[in-house]
């Protein structure tokens, strides 16, 4: 599946390349990046005898990007990822995975000049989680959530179409669980926060 997915991007990446070459204007609205990210997650909890902690995930990333003028632009990213859960109460509980779905649309400020272009952006998600795996207990349940994104990135000039592309972001984000042991259920709130560290290659259209 994995595999099938980054083939159908690297034919998208290539097609936007395509419709690029054969309109060439000084001004790209938009921007195609695939990327590699890392997620961290910089996990708390409101638990006193336990610590939650959830597994880093490397995953391939799709974003677009939309130019309203030179400066300012709008960035959607799409992405999806399994993290490992489990709490620490001396022995550890295994409390099995869950995928996260957290599209990000932030809004940007890009400097320009020169061929490295560095830009702020700050933005709203929304996390869906999905296919989870309950480990050692009998059941858990994630509530969706809003979070809010802050971020700061260079891109690096290849040409006029191709470019390099480091990006940082901050997602502060939060949800809900409940744990169901099977003696009884315990809700837990659990800060994710995770930082998003991404490279990759853009192309403008």
């Amino acid at each position: 599946m994995k595999k099938r997915l980054l083939s159908i991007i690297v034919i998208a990446l290539i097609s936007i390349n395509a419709i690029a070459q054969e309109e060439s204007n000084d001004f790209n609205k938009w921007q195609a990046r695939l990327r590699v990210i890392a997620i961290i997650p910089d996990v708390d909890d409101d638990l006193n005898a336990a610590k939650v902690d959830v597994s880093t995930a490397v995953v391939p990333e799709l974003d677009f990007t939309y130019f309203f003028d030179e400066n300012w632009a709008a960035e959607l990213i799409l992405a999806t990822a399994k993290h490992n859960v489990d709490v620490d109460l001396g022995t550890g509980i295994d409390l099995g995975h869950v995928w996260i779905l957290p599209p990000t649309l932030s809004l940007q400020y890009h400097f320009t000049g020169g061929t490295v272009k560095p830009y702020l952006g700050a933005g709203i998600n929304y996390t869906f989680f999905y296919g989870i795996d309950e480990g050692d207990v009998d059941a858990m349940d994630y509530e969706d959530a809003v979070g809010f994104s802050m971020q700061g990135g260079l891109d690096f000039d290849l040409n006029d179409y191709w470019f390099l592309n480091v990006d940082l972001k901050k997602l502060l984000l939060k949800t809900d669980v409940e744990v169901d042991t099977g003696e009884g259920v315990i809700p837990v709130e659990v800060d994710l926060n995770p930082w998003i560290i991404g490279v990759g290659i853009g192309v403008k259209f």
